[in-house]
């Protein structure tokens, strides 16, 4: 798997369970699944961060979503690079 897709779906795993852990506190439930969901997006960033050369920056996030390809032909509909 590519770095790049790696931290972009670890991050967004990560933004979307906290949601779930909220509202799963809120109503005195077990959080197993978001618990479940937030380890494996810190797992694929944590990876991508091992695996890729130099390391990921703070700063670079923004760049990596607009650098990595993979996902814009499925969410804007653009054909893919070649």
């Amino acid at each position: 798997m590519d770095t790049d897709l790696a931290l972009i779906l670890g991050l967004v795993l990560a933004v979307f369970s906290v949601p779930s852990l909220v509202s799963a506190f809120s109503d005195n439930r077990p959080p197993l699944a978001p618990l479940a969901v937030l380890g494996a997006g810190a797992a694929l960033m944590i990876y991508a961060m091992l695996a890729h050369p130099e390391g990921y920056r703070l700063a670079d996030v923004p760049d990596v979503f607009q650098r990595d390809r993979t996902l814009h032909p499925v969410i804007f509909r653009l054909p893919a690079p070649v």
